[in-house]
């Protein structure tokens, strides 16, 4: 099994003076399955302000914030579906990590069910994924939120899984970088 490039960060680990390769190993996977974020934040400079998680967040939230829509849908797209159908192996293990604190992977069958019927009625009206930075949140406000959101229009809850997950980066940026 190959080492995760994480476990073993350059001598320097600031952002600003890592090579593109080895900041893209620590940070390409921070948005889900989009190192192409990772990869245009580092082309576009990162001056020593990328040197904690809320400057480096800053950095990557502009690139994507000046991505094509379609790019951004992809990014949504990229998640996957709470407490939902994919097999645990195949989220990113963040994602793993999020569900199982917030008890996504611990649920009755009752609840699993009532998931999996709230995420097809979210994607039949949305086309992608309900998407809520879960950690810290308990199931009972998870599906509270899904069912409020489900009223929303498609432009305010495309706003808001964008919204989303800028929350999940920048947890997850602090959480890498201990701040």
């Amino acid at each position: 099994m190959e080492n995760d490039p994480r476990d073993t960060p350059p001598a320097d680990a600031r952002p600003s003076r890592m090579t593109r390769e080895q900041f893209v190993a620590l940070y390409g996977d921070v948005y889900e399955h989009s190192a192409w974020i990772a990869e245009a934040a580092h082309d576009a400079g990162l001056d020593t302000g990328a040197d904690t998680p809320e400057g480096l967040h800053a950095a990557m939230a502009r690139v994507l914030e000046n991505a094509p829509r379609e790019r951004k849908l992809a990014l949504i797209r990229a998640h996957p579906d709470l407490a939902g159908r994919l097999a645990v192996a195949e989220m990113a293990p963040e994602s793993q990590s999020e569900q199982a604190s917030a008890g996504l992977t611990q649920l009755t069958k009752e609840e699993r069910d009532c998931f999996l019927a709230l995420n097809d009625a979210y994607k039949a009206k949305f086309d992608f994924p309900f998407i809520m930075a879960v950690r810290g949140r308990g199931k009972a406000e998870i599906m509270r939120a899904f069912e409020e959101r489900l009223d929303n229009d498609p432009e305010r809850e495309f706003e808001t899984a964008m919204e989303q997950i800028s929350r999940i980066a920048l947890l997850r940026l602090r959480e890498r970088m201990g701040g």
